[in-house]
């Protein structure tokens, strides 16, 4: 089999012809170039938690975390960094090599990024990867929390170009770009992908692919997800996206980006057995564990060990001790991020205000 050779220069015609080959076509490729990069039974395992949850003001229509809409959702302020150790600690236990960590902001103010990055390096004392989404960084936020350790950061692009203006109009897509150039240019690895059935046409799904995959370095996580619609948000009502839709999205990011990790993101409660077998085949190597995502519901943790193993998948090994080989440096970080907290004053949580 030929070397895969890395392209940055799809036009939107090629990929909406890859999208519209024969489904038996379509998945042979994309595996093809699954197998000769990645061990195709190995997935990579996330956990997601919510540190700031709500009061964004931000107007994405499919968030239930936006200010503007009425979704019931309860509104947390930053939460204290034993909890979120605890948190990491469990993710760990479960499986998890990643442990992400998102705000519901526009983007970080002064006061929160001395907490961010004690967050970032307790995480990483605990032998785990770091992945946190805040909204937009500049330049020097970036660098901030690269010098703490953090390892990926994610932004998403949502959709094309062409059809972000239907979802979003409180920040540009340019916008998006120059976070992501900023995050690349402190060395921290790129998470970025999109959302799916928030009533796009075709070649906006192409769109998004192209402009991930024609990225000067392809991001090094691609998560898919689809839509969760949620009551509140004006896209509550819109219709489901065929499910070999969304199998086709993932084998077609799959071609486009052979080095990238593609995860299947929001969605998956919705998604059957069948369906999920289908997007690791094409290419999706990578998942969220837990019973949530951010605000909205996940497949519990046995649902997707039970499926490994009637598919034959087993958990990313990695780099990293199991969690019994650790105790010892669990607790000693525990130790330290009580101490972190003993040091800071009640009116510095206080501050991280909504």
């Amino acid at each position: 089999m030929s070397e895969i050779q890395l392209r940055h220069d799809w036009k939107r015609d090629e990929i909406e012809a890859l999208f519209a080959l024969p489904m038996n076509d379509l998945l042979f490729e994309a595996h093809s170039i699954h197998r000769q990069v990645y061990d195709p039974n190995e997935v990579q395992i996330s956990r997601l938690l919510s540190i700031k949850t709500g009061a964004c003001p931000e107007d994405c229509k499919y968030c239930p975390q936006s200010a503007r809409y009425d979704t019931g959702l309860e509104k947390e302020r930053l939460i204290e960094i034993e909890k979120v150790l605890t948190e990491a600690r469990s993710a760990k236990a479960a499986g998890a090599s990643r442990f992400c960590m998102g705000a519901a902001w526009r983007n970080p103010h002064a006061r929160d990024m001395p907490y961010l990055k004690d967050m970032v390096r307790e995480v990483k004392s605990m032998g785990m990867e770091t992945c946190m989404t805040l909204g937009m960084l500049s330049p020097d936020q970036a660098g901030e929390l690269a010098e703490a350790g953090l390892d990926y950061y994610n932004h998403n692009l949502d959709t094309s170009p062409e059809y972000y203006g239907d979802i979003i109009t409180t920040r540009t897509y340019q916008d998006r770009l120059d976070t992501l150039s900023n995050v690349r240019a402190a060395g921290i690895k790129v998470c970025s992908g999109g959302i799916v059935g928030m009533g796009e046409q075709a070649t906006d799904r192409s769109g998004l692919l192209q402009q991930l995959a024609n990225m000067e370095q392809h991001p090094d996580s691609v998560p898919i997800n689809m839509l969760v619609k949620v009551a509140g948000t004006p896209f509550e009502n819109l219709e489901d996206l065929d499910p070999l839709v969304f199998v086709r999205t993932i084998a077609v990011a799959r071609i486009l980006m052979p080095h990238s990790r593609v995860r299947l993101s929001a969605g998956r409660e919705k998604m059957s057995d069948e369906m999920q077998a289908m997007c690791f085949f094409a290419g999706a190597n990578s998942i969220f564990y837990g019973c949530k995502l951010l605000t909205t519901n996940n497949p519990e943790e046995n649902e997707d060990m039970t499926l490994f193993k009637r598919l034959g998948l087993h958990p990313e090994q990695g780099k990293y001790a199991t969690i019994e080989d650790d105790k010892a440096v669990l607790e000693k970080a525990t130790a330290k991020a009580n101490a972190i907290k003993d040091k800071q004053s009640a009116a510095f949580y206080d501050a991280a205000a909504l």
